[in-house]
């Protein structure tokens, strides 16, 4: 089971790791629904800590539609977080259809060479979650999709994730399940869906407050919860 916490500052960082955080999603803007941070933060907290960190790659919260211009700087964004040791990156474009932008994929993906590339929320607005999980199925760099199963949140969206974990299972893209979950309702969900893959925000931070520090107690007693699923993967 791999537990992924959203960090926005190099405290974060330090309090997800501390609490048993198996990786970060590194974002600025969290209200905003994440954009991409500042090089000097990506390399603070890519120095700080010892687990992965991947790296928001969004250059504004409009929508998910991109001009070539923001493609180009999506894609000087990854040339640059690689180049300051990352894990990875975390990207998501879609065209004025709701479907999923290939071209605009493929750009950025073409400097991400051995990063960890997740598909991130972009894709439940997707008009069809199936056939946007069946294309990325066709980039190996690709290897996770964060979603809520279309839905506000994941509790909602719980059937169609467990529908795309019958659809991804024994290939390369994980689901990373996410928006919603919360220490409370964690178990059933996992009981629920099969998920491997968790992505926490608000649900650990702080009296559950986005602009918070990510509280380690919150983040250590989800690993508990999550430990006797560890152990049936």
């Amino acid at each position: 089971m791999i537990i992924e916490v959203i960090a926005t500052s190099v405290e974060d960082a330090k309090r997800a790791e501390q609490g048993g955080a198996d990786r970060l999603e590194l974002i600025s803007g969290i209200l905003e629904g994440g954009i991409t941070p500042s090089w000097g933060l990506i390399d603070a907290v890519v120095k700080a800590v010892r687990i992965p960190v991947n790296v928001m790659v969004r250059p504004h919260s409009q929508s998910f539609c991109y001009t070539q211009d923001e493609l180009f700087v999506m894609r000087e964004d990854v040339r640059v977080i690689r180049e300051l040791g990352a894990a990875g990156v975390v990207v998501g474009m879609l065209t004025e259809q709701k479907k999923l932008d290939t071209n605009g994929l493929e750009l950025v993906l073409s400097e991400a060479d051995e990063l960890d590339v997740t598909f991130h929320r972009a894709f439940d607005e997707a008009d069809d979650q199936l056939e946007a999980a069946r294309i990325l199925l066709h980039y190996p760099q690709v290897r996770r999709i964060l979603t809520s199963g279309g839905q506000k949140s994941a509790v909602e969206g719980m059937d169609c994730i467990a529908q795309l974990m019958q659809l991804t299972d024994k290939t390369q893209l994980n689901m990373l399940a996410g928006s919603g979950l919360s220490l409370s309702n964690i178990t059933d969900f996992l009981q629920k869906t099969g998920v491997r893959e968790i992505h926490f925000g608000t649900g650990v931070r702080e009296d559950g407050q986005a602009l918070r520090y990510v509280d380690p107690e919150k983040v250590a007693a989800l690993k508990g919860i999550c430990e006797p699923f560890s152990k049936q993967v």
